[in-house]
């Protein structure tokens, strides 16, 4: 029988602390979950989704992500369940994309550039940049189970629940999209002249 560290319990309770703060609606206690929550949020929608609308995503998701703690049981890691909840979000908003962009006529999409966070180091954030600006190029099937398999570290059956796929198409875009995403960045300048 396996017990939790009482390090672990600790944080465990001030976690629970600070959340049940938010519910009761503590103004310092919301703003400083959303800041802790706003870098990890906006960089999951930034792997997800193209364009313009990440901002607004993020927001949204932060947003569902408040509403919805109050059915947080406090049973698993509190930013998995943030992960999960901000992951419905962008989906749905995937999904209302897709249906107004077959309304319309397609813009050009913009590049965002995303901001580093304070300790992170600068080769740290040229490779997260650059794996982001490589994940853009790959079709959204291989980059979404890329992302919720190696950034949110789901298991290939928690994507084929989350994406009502089965479990054999799963493992294949993981695979194409690996092997695509390793072909795109052996391709990139920097390292073509490491070959030679």
């Amino acid at each position: 029988m396996t017990t939790a560290s009482p390090a672990r319990a600790v944080v465990d309770s001030e976690q629970q602390g600070r959340i049940q703060a938010v519910i009761a609606g503590h103004k310092g206690a919301t703003e400083a979950l959303v800041t802790e929550l706003l870098p990890r949020v906006r960089n999951l929608v930034r792997y997800l989704i193209r364009g313009d609308d990440v901002d607004d995503t993020a927001q949204e998701a932060l947003i569902a992500i408040l509403r919805g703690l109050p059915t947080w049981r406090g049973e698993g890691s509190f930013k998995s369940w943030a992960d999960r909840v901000a992951v419905r979000v962008i989906f749905a908003s995937l999904r209302k994309l897709r249906a107004d962009q077959r309304r319309s006529a397609g813009e050009p999409e913009e590049e965002l550039s995303e901001m580093p966070s304070e300790d992170a180091a600068p080769d740290d954030y040229m490779l997260k940049r650059d794996m982001a600006r490589l994940l853009d190029q790959l079709p959204d099937e291989q980059r979404h189970a890329l992302v919720l398999h190696y950034v949110l570290g789901m298991s290939v059956p928690e994507i084929t629940e989350h994406l009502a796929i089965p479990f054999e198409t799963v493992r294949s875009r993981l695979r194409m999209g690996r092997t695509r995403l390793r072909e795109l960045y052996e391709q990139e300048p920097s390292r073509a002249g490491d070959r030679k």
